[in-house]
């Protein structure tokens, strides 16, 4: 089984673990899409640098399941995922608040650190990588654009979808994907100077928790209910109990599962339909 193939087994694992509603599961089921098409465009030659690409892929998925690992076991994971894994449950959450809460923590933090440790592990400069950076930012575009579109709420619930779009439309995947490329090239230059690169590490994942906290805003139909916890809550993070319903609870089949090639409304089912109200 190569690296690749141990990524998605474990978010294949994950997605069958975890309630549809926990807000984890929904970033997971994103993530494990574009996990798969990954490995299914390296062999077909969809990138240039194979090696490159694989060991980028593996490095950058662990870090993601880390954080659920720590999580889990009632450690904190990273700032910039904490708002993900202490909002989990919240019923006025809606699932692609989730996502995206979940895309800005991986690319944000943890893509500039998966890049200088591909780097340093295959003896590569920046400009290697960077070709491939970008086939890959063209993939995940594809997949912000069927998420907004899938799991957006539908016009019965306006009052939910129009400060909702709002408050998304202050994040996009490429403002997020050129600060990742930026970060990564400030901690290639401060190499040599780990404590400084520790620092600024550090400050990253502070910056980016908190563009988190606020994708997560709680907006309504949630039955006025605060999950949030104190940052020194020794629980953060755990799986949220099931609940029967409400805040948009997501199928365990989504449009995110069907392959990224295919647009949403070649499915069988609406967009709409994959949020109960």
């Amino acid at each position: 089984m190569t690296g690749i193939e141990r990524v998605v087994a474990r978010m294949r694992a994950l997605a069958a673990e975890l309630p549809p509603e926990d807000g984890v599961a929904v970033f997971n089921g994103v993530y494990l899409a574009v996990t798969e098409e990954v490995a299914r465009r390296v062999p077909d030659g969809g990138f240039r640098d194979r090696l490159a690409t694989t060991t980028l892929d593996v490095l950058f998925a662990s870090r993601y399941l880390d954080a659920v690992d720590e999580a889990a076991a009632g450690r904190r994971p990273p700032a910039c995922w904490r708002p993900l894994f202490q909002l989990r449950g919240h019923p006025a959450v809606r699932p692609v608040q989730f996502a995206l809460a979940g895309i800005n923590a991986h690319i944000g933090h943890d893509l500039p650190l998966a890049l200088a440790d591909t780097c340093r592990g295959l003896g590569a400069e920046p400009r290697d990588l960077e070709g491939d950076f970008h086939r890959v930012g063209a993939l995940l575009v594809s997949v912000e654009e069927r998420i907004r579109e899938a799991l957006m709420p539908g016009p019965d619930l306006l009052d939910v979808a129009d400060p909702l779009t709002h408050l998304l439309g202050s994040w996009t995947l490429e403002a997020a994907r050129g600060a990742a490329w930026a970060a990564f090239r400030a901690l290639w230059a401060l190499r040599e100077r780990p404590e400084v690169a520790a620092e600024f590490a550090e400050r990253v994942d502070a910056s980016v928790g908190l563009v988190g906290r606020c994708l997560l805003t709680p907006l309504g139909c949630g039955g006025g209910r605060d999950d949030r916890k104190d940052e020194n809550d020794e629980n953060d993070g755990k799986r949220p109990a099931r609940r029967a319903g409400g805040g948009g609870a997501l199928p365990r089949r989504h449009p995110l599962g069907q392959p990224l090639g295919q647009s949403s409304s070649q499915s069988s089912g609406s967009s709409t339909g994959a949020i109960s109200s």
